[in-house]
């Protein structure tokens, strides 16, 4: 998915899942093997290439289904909750198809809007990344096929660091101590362009720690956030938002989009972004003059853990062409199409073995592949992290931090009880 849709589903403030209805689609027992298959895709700024790719695919499928069409709606993104909250409680309005963001997973699966897939039969399925697919997993059961991940890394601006004779980062504790260098020398420019906002930027930090969001125990979620292990993390990237690095003034309030702008518009000598920044990096001044390595890990050689963020498509509860539907869905995700939508979108693949082949054909890619090959981490699947998102309870937490209002104990026993309290409810 280009920039700005998959800013629009992954951007820290922007992921809204669908809120539970309280009864969901059930299934409807028919399973018709002809008719019209509807599909429910996003938008984007330019489809086009997408679209072109899209209807290939539509041309192939019909081409083995005799008396089967299928029509494909592109929604926009803003507005899918809405649209996902009528459609589980309304199948005659719902697609058979969907595509949708892998944290909207939870809460879609706990309104009951999306069946359980068996890619057993499907032989390429065994070759998806496994923790890639564990994002389209609740409570061990498979529910999408992913059909791109977005990952990030460290961007760097190569003039200045040849210009004052540095080398990238290779331990988490560098990235601190590079930054601070870079703006003593360069009183101009941005160590690192971090953000009190920034949630996914953050999470490397915590989990490279050891730390974690919450977790688990008989499918019953606690906060963690307050463990010794993630507020070391927390700490970590706090250290980030000073003035001698990136002044809370002027980084406390900012997110993604806003870190990584103040990279493209050369105020900043580093940035953590994603590979779907690329293209537009690349319509910057910073254009030509950067460089892109996974964001280290703690110890050096090692990376961080990245959030593994993209979407999926997956077949609707009420359909009634469920295996008409189930296989329009693995040929739209199949090597084959996601190999396209590399080609016409730069979206990410999710099999193990496609990953290498666009690596090997453009090495910009390699951070990023390696970032995921070294394991990536996810957001607590449960609907509750709608409502601790919805509440921004995180990004407070960190901008709290960085602003000085509260000190890093306080301010993580104060997200974990909030936290606790979504889990509860």
């Amino acid at each position: 998915m280009r920039l700005k849709t998959l800013v629009a589903v992954l951007g820290v403030g922007a992921v809204v899942a669908c809120a539970p209805v309280q009864s969901g689609p059930t299934s409807s027992g028919t399973d018709e093997q002809t008719g019209q298959l509807r599909v429910w895709l996003f938008d984007e700024v330019n489809r086009g290439p997408k679209e072109a790719v899209v209807k290939e695919a539509i041309s192939e499928f019909q081409g083995k289904h005799s008396g089967v069409t299928v029509d494909v709606q592109y929604i926009q993104v803003s507005s899918r909750a809405e649209r996902f909250k009528a459609a589980f409680s309304d199948p005659k309005s719902a697609p058979d198809v969907a595509e949708f963001g892998n944290t909207d997973l939870a809460g879609y699966v706990s309104a009951g809007g999306f069946s359980e897939l068996d890619l057993g039969k499907w032989d390429e399925s065994k070759d998806l990344v496994p923790t890639i697919l564990d994002t389209a997993k609740v409570d061990g059961k498979t529910y999408g096929v992913p059909w791109f991940v977005g990952v990030r890394a460290l961007y760097y601006r190569t003039d200045v660091f040849t210009e004052l004779g540095l080398k990238p980062p290779t331990t988490l504790d560098e990235i601190a101590t590079t930054a601070r260098e870079i703006r003593q020398k360069k009183p101009e420019l941005i160590g690192i362009s971090a953000g009190g906002k920034y949630l996914f930027a953050a999470l490397p930090f915590i989990w490279a720690q050891g730390g974690d969001l919450a977790k688990s125990d008989g499918g019953k979620f606690t906060a963690a956030i307050d463990s010794a292990e993630a507020k070391a993390g927390v700490a970590e990237y706090t250290e980030l938002i000073k003035d001698d690095i990136c002044p809370p003034a002027t980084c406390a309030g900012n997110g993604g989009d806003a870190s990584v702008e103040a990279f493209r518009a050369g105020k900043a000598a580093m940035t953590i972004g994603g590979d779907f920044n690329r293209k537009s990096v690349d319509a910057s001044s910073a254009a030509g003059k950067y460089g892109v390595v996974p964001l280290p890990g703690k110890d050096k050689g090692s990376i961080a853990p990245a959030f593994a963020g993209g979407n999926l498509l997956g077949v609707m509860k009420g359909t009634q062409r469920k295996t008409l539907a189930t296989e329009f869905t693995q040929l739209l995700a199949s090597k084959k199409y996601q190999q396209k939508m590399y080609t016409a979108m730069g979206n990410l693949p999710t099999f193990t073995d496609v990953q290498k082949q666009v690596a090997d054909s453009d090495k910009f890619l390699e951070p990023f592949t390696k970032t995921l090959q070294s394991g990536t981490k996810f957001v607590p699947v449960t609907p509750a992290w709608a409502k601790i998102e919805a509440q921004a309870v995180v990004p407070t937490m960190l901008q709290e931090i960085v602003t000085g209002a509260k000190n890093v104990d306080t301010a993580t026993a104060d997200a974990a009880k909030t936290m606790n309290a979504a889990f509860t409810s």
